[in-house]
């Protein structure tokens, strides 16, 4: 499995995870999750923390690797999963996390990783408490099917005499927790009868009601947008570019772009090869009356951006220039002088209305890889808004297509990027670790709040 296809699938298909009463878990893209962590489990699990990848996608991931086994991994590996696990059960809305762990119990899957991670969730939650009232029976399963039942009920005997330390707790649970004072307390509450009036599944009426939805960890910021876009409100960097195209203080804008730029820069590794960037200078990309100068700006942000964090960008621009965008667009043209250089991956950024030779990007790319070339080619779409209509503006409609309007884009639309280029590996997973290292470090925080 590909990188970019499966960064796709992750950021793209939606269907939940279910788990009929009875019958077998109902899991549609099994074998694609069995393959892509066949192939690679750390690389599988990081890509859970790609920018974009969906709920029930990450839980997904989730349920395949503390369903697979660990043997084999070296410890630094493992630790990464390990690390990765938690994040998810933080990370993810709660429901969805109890049903990736129901689905082990069906699948009869149990490794010590999953043990850890499945106590971990039940007993050491920040909102472990609410849980446990809104889904006691479901978590008791999962407890149970965690410690093994004869060893469960046997903790919880001894905790329910007076038990909290012993070495049979510290053998068969408290080994597995980073908060084991927390324990007693919610083991006790797994083991309590229902209340009068509770339903079949043990849950007192109403309580599913009070099941939290928000999970304890952000995984993606949601972004706040303008109500009305315009083209000084799609981030920093395009903003000082448009004021600058139009006769701003050059000093003061310079200073501030650069500014702006380091400050972009600081989010992304280094990418360790060569990027060659077909630059669309055309007429169109100037745009006209409260859009001038919007669409350019943001496709020079880009332009900046990459120019920080490359080893090496080679720039082709297309009709005229970033300050004099002119003539028509010829993009075929530009994609053969870039791949001169010899880059890793060429990046076309376009309006996509080309002009000069209509279909001609199709019909060159078409032919790349009859000729040998093998050089990934991507196609960044430049646009005013989200909502732009593109049916007219697809020169190529079978390259690998994103759009970008905001700088916020620019955190999706880089790892889609690299994710296309054998050279981009090594960058995305350096990108997802040290998410995953900040993520741990807040993971760590809530768990420290927990003991206090």
């Amino acid at each position: 499995m590909d990188t970019p296809t499966l960064l796709a699938h992750l950021q793209t298909h939606d269907t939940p995870l279910t788990l009929p009463r009875g019958g077998t878990l109902r899991w549609d893209d099994a074998d694609l999750h069995r393959a892509a962590h066949a192939a690679g489990p750390e690389h599988y699990a990081l890509l859970a923390l790609a920018p974009g990848a969906l709920p029930w996608q990450r839980a997904r991931v989730l349920l395949q690797t503390l369903a697979a086994s660990q043997a084999g991994l070296d410890g630094a590996t493992r630790d990464t999963l390990a690390r990765l696990a938690r994040v998810l059960t933080l990370a993810l809305p709660p429901a969805h996390v109890i049903t990736a762990l129901l689905a082990l119990r069906r699948l009869r899957a149990n490794h010590k990783h999953t043990t850890r991670t499945v106590l971990r969730f039940v007993l050491e939650h920040p909102d472990a408490d609410a849980l446990i009232a809104a889904r006691r029976a479901a978590l008791l399963d999962c407890f149970e099917h965690a410690l093994g039942k004869t060893a469960a009920r046997g903790c919880a005997r001894r905790i329910d005499g007076g038990d909290t330390g012993s070495d049979y707790l510290r053998r068969r649970l408290l080994r597995f927790l980073a908060a084991p004072a927390a324990a007693p307390a919610r083991v006790k509450a797994l083991y309590t009868p229902a209340a009068a009036g509770a339903g079949a599944d043990g849950a007192v009426a109403g309580a599913a009601r009070a099941l939290p939805g928000e999970p304890a960890l952000t995984l993606d910021t949601a972004r706040t947008r303008p109500p009305t876009v315009t083209a000084t409100n799609r981030g920093d960097i395009a903003a000082a570019l448009v004021h600058l195209y139009r006769g701003g203080p050059a000093e003061d804008l310079y200073a501030a772009l650069g500014r702006y730029v380091d400050d972009a820069a600081r989010a992304f590794p280094r990418f360790a090869g060569t990027v060659a960037l077909v630059l669309d200078a055309s007429a169109s990309m100037r745009g006209y009356g409260e859009r001038e100068w919007a669409v350019l700006s943001q496709a020079a942000a880009l332009r900046m951006l990459l120019s920080r964090i490359c080893d090496r960008l080679e720039v082709v621009e297309v009709g005229g220039d970033e300050r004099a965008p002119r003539g028509a667009t010829d993009l075929a043209a530009g994609v053969l002088d870039a791949l001169a250089a010899g880059p890793d991956l060429v990046a076309v950024v376009s309006d996509g209305y080309e002009n000069r030779f209509p279909g001609d990007l199709a019909r060159v790319t078409a032919t790349l890889p009859r000729a040998g070339v093998t050089t990934p080619v991507v196609f960044c779409h430049a646009l005013f808004t989200a909502a732009d209509d593109l049916a007219l503006r697809r020169p190529a409609p079978s390259l690998p297509q994103r759009g970008f309007w905001h700088q916020d884009d620019f955190t999706d639309l880089l790892p889609w990027m690299f994710a296309h280029s054998p050279a981009g590996r090594p960058w995305l997973r350096t990108a997802l670790h040290a998410r995953l290292d900040a993520l741990d470090r807040q993971a760590d925080d809530l768990t420290t709040a927990l003991a206090a």
